[in-house]
């Protein structure tokens, strides 16, 4: 039983060690599965047939299973001084945009896939484009995102901040109600933030979350009091395109 109670703590540590974790992740699916098509919702239950949310952060949880440990690189990518997305050669392994083409490819053409194939796939989409729009995911030219700081007294890596940014702005909230008071946008609103293809989402993510280092610039040892309040619009905002961009994803495979 100890041995059981251990992998599980450390499983439910990993899952809040990264990108957006769990509150975030799952906020991105359910606002995805709340807008999905009645035909795209159909034929994704033959596969998944339960809340999507449970498959929010499968690729974080068993991101060190050694068949797909190579699936560590793939949760964060470069942007250049322009936030044009920069397929660094240091990510040789490949990166969070390359994971999402790969998902896009087969996820296309999904009907001549193996179940276990397309299962595979959609948690890599439902995953992978939440960590596009983390803030610390999209690594910015300069010193890395990770060195150690304090938040009102809290020991943190900076990078692991925005990690739990969406929990610290809505502490105390439950998912479904995060995705309530994010859900609200109208179809011709949905439409501008789903317009463009993925290189195009990138540039936009990137622009908007470089403020992150205006707030708090490389190195800052102590982070600003009002972080959290500074990066509410912020984390509303990714979430949200996210959860619209994933939806408009999955609908573009499945509502056929």
């Amino acid at each position: 039983m100890r041995r059981i109670l251990t992998f599980l703590t450390v499983a439910m540590l990993s899952v809040e060690a990264f990108a957006w974790g769990g509150v975030g992740h799952r906020v991105i699916v359910e606002i995805a599965q709340r807008n999905l098509t009645p035909k795209a919702k159909e034929n994704i239950s033959k596969y998944m047939n339960y809340d999507l949310k449970k498959e929010a952060v499968w690729m974080d949880t068993h991101r060190n299973d050694e068949p797909i440990a190579y699936t560590t690189a793939w949760h964060v990518y470069n942007v250049d001084e322009q936030s044009i997305y920069d397929p660094n050669p240091r990510l040789y392994k490949g990166d969070c945009i390359h994971a999402i083409k790969i998902a896009d490819y087969n996820l296309s053409q999904y009907e001549r896939l193996t179940d276990s194939a397309v299962v595979m796939n959609l948690r890599m989409i439902l995953h992978f484009v939440g960590d596009m729009h983390c803030p610390t995911h999209s690594y910015v030219p300069g010193p890395r995102c990770f060195w150690p700081c304090t938040l009102n007294g809290k020991k943190y890596k900076f990078h692991g901040v925005y990690d739990k940014m969406p929990q610290l702005v809505h502490e105390g909230k439950k998912v479904d109600q995060i995705a309530d008071e994010l859900d609200v946008l109208k179809k011709g609103q949905i439409k501008k933030i789903v317009k463009g293809d993925l290189h195009e989402w990138v540039r936009q993510v990137g622009n908007d979350n470089k403020v992150i280092y205006e707030w708090n610039p490389h190195l800052t040892p102590v982070l600003d009091d009002k972080t959290v309040e500074l990066s509410a619009e912020l984390v509303n905002k990714q979430m949200t395109r996210a959860g619209y961009r994933l939806a408009y994803l999955l609908n573009k495979y499945f509502d056929k």
